[in-house]
């Protein structure tokens, strides 16, 4: 054991090892709580953001990429500053002043997203990038701390890398089975700061006192009350969505289901025939035309919202079965507790993946596909492949067709993937707009926003379905054959393989109902 030329309060000689006396128990929790609490930011801060940026590969990654800035930077920062200045003296405020940030989060984004959007995603970055930072810092100061010894470095690095590893395992999980199934986003950030405001109180008294724990205090107190009356709060916070129902003011039984602040579905609770947003005007178009009136179908449905389609095929076609994958279990609440969903309505919703719920269908024991699935403004990608448009035809009958909701805006080039996509799995494809966004007014440019497209191995009745659509009075028109292919060119397909979704589509814009 080499000499100790320090003592717990004061530097060490250059080159040497310093004593500060941290034990490997509180060393351990120290280093472990703060890589967990670091995964939980980021995890939540996805969740946070979702009304407001989207909840797309472009904000994963953007959120991914400020936490291991941060990362890199606290563990760089934090090892330089330990090796000039008295370690133990950092950790309090590194773990203070992260509480405090963590705290008042919640409130400071939502009310930057209702009065100053424009710098939304900088602010949202500070709110990751410096608690993240401060956080990270911890291990190489406690590392510092606990290296009494060059003898024993390569064992207390190792074991302290591990036991933050650990760390972030168990924030990760913890978050994403546990605490955002049971509590709010709000409600997980307040929590997560007083807990490191603890953390910051417990290390100042056993260096400094109390001094700094009553102003840390006040901030943690300010930022949950604050969120409180911060903008843009949840009727309810799901596994996936911030959820609202709206009431209609010009029509008493009209909701709207609001999901990440995006107008999701629209529900009559007392007449589920009345459909508010066109592109479901535009599904049940197809039905209708599609297939004789007043038959039952059996039916799945890849998505449920608020189940208005699922609901009109039970009103206008007595006796249908219909199966919904529904991946968010609160929003299946949410039907049942405010939506008016009754048991007897014939519509089975299961909470699971749509993938998986298609390979769980015999197959040919479908009339009717309906695919009505998002992520945000977005299609989930694996739901767009040549792969699930082949397991899709699987479940059809010989007869049965499969309609399906897009978004896209600028040069639609996703929708124009989607359409190549389906082609090379079904013989017959349509897709049905408004005439300048699937080429039928080459007068004006694509605009953008809900298209319907419906593939099927029998021919599909043009005529019966624009005639439905003109009925609906929607305006949208339908396209096939030459006109299809030359609005298609040579769009890539989509494949299990190589589907960017998320790149193809154009930033999304607030005229979309979905």
């Amino acid at each position: 054991m080499l000499p100790v030329t320090g003592s717990s309060s004061s530097p060490v000689a250059e080159g040497t090892p310093g004593n500060y006396g941290l034990g490997s128990r509180a060393a351990a929790v120290l280093v472990f709580g703060s890589s967990a609490a670091v995964l939980v930011i980021e995890i939540v801060a996805l969740r946070l953001l979702a009304p407001y940026l989207g909840l797309t590969l472009e904000t994963s990654t953007i959120v991914i990429g400020i936490a291991l800035t941060a990362i890199a930077v606290g563990s760089w920062l934090g090892g330089r500053i330990a090796d000039q200045v008295n370690p133990r003296r950092l950790l309090g405020p590194s773990l203070g002043v992260s509480g405090a940030v963590v705290a008042l989060t919640p409130a400071v984004l939502r009310t930057t997203a209702e009065w100053a959007p424009a710098v939304l995603l900088l602010i949202a970055s500070l709110t990751v990038l410096v608690p993240g930072a401060l956080l990270s810092a911890v291990t190489p100061i406690v590392t510092k701390l606990r290296l009494t010894s060059l003898a024993e470095t390569g064992t207390v690095v190792g074991r302290l890398s591990a036991v933050g590893t650990v760390g972030a395992i168990v924030g990760t999980v913890l978050t994403g089975f546990v605490l955002v199934s049971r509590l709010p986003v709000s409600g997980i950030l307040i929590g997560l700061g007083t807990l490191l405001l603890v953390g910051s109180a417990l290390v100042e008294w056993r260096t400094r006192g109390w001094s700094s724990t009553p102003v840390l205090t006040l901030v943690v107190v300010a930022g949950g009350l604050a969120t409180l009356v911060a903008p843009g709060g949840c009727d309810t916070e799901t596994k996936y969505h911030c959820v609202r129902v709206v009431a209609d003011p010009d029509r008493d039984s009209g909701r709207t289901l609001v999901l990440d602040g995006l107008r999701n579905s629209y529900v009559d609770i007392d007449d589920p025939t009345f459909l508010e947003f066109e592109y479901v005007r535009a599904i049940a178009s197809v039905a209708d035309a599609a297939f004789p009136e007043g038959e039952p179908l059996a039916a799945y449905h890849v998505g449920g919202g608020g189940l208005t389609f699922p609901r009109y095929l039970a009103a206008t076609r007595p006796g249908t079965r219909s199966v919904v994958s529904e991946i968010d279990s609160g929003v299946v609440r949410v039907n049942r507790d405010q939506l008016g969903l009754r048991p007897e309505a014939g519509i089975d919703v299961r909470t699971e993946d749509g993938r998986l719920g298609l390979r769980r269908l015999d197959t040919g024991s479908r009339d009717l596909v309906v695919g009505d699935a998002f992520g945000g403004v977005s299609v989930p990608w694996h739901l767009t492949t040549v792969d699930a448009m082949t397991d899709i035809r699987r479940v059809l009958n010989k007869d049965g067709l499969y309609v399906a909701n897009l978004i896209d805006y600028g040069d639609l080039a996703f929708a124009r993937a989607e359409v190549a996509t389906l082609s090379e799995a079904f013989a017959h494809v349509a897709l049905i707009g408004e005439p300048t966004d699937i080429g039928l007014d080459p007068t004006a440019a694509p605009d953008g926003g809900n298209l319907v497209v419906l593939a099927s191995d029998r021919p599909v009745d043009v005529r019966a379905i624009q005639s439905a659509l003109d009925a609906r009075q929607t305006g949208w028109k339908i396209a096939t054959g030459d006109d299809l292919t030359s609005w298609t060119g040579d769009a890539q397909l989509l494949t299990d393989d190589y589907a960017p979704v998320d790149q193809l589509l154009q930033p999304y814009s607030p005229r979309s109902n979905q």
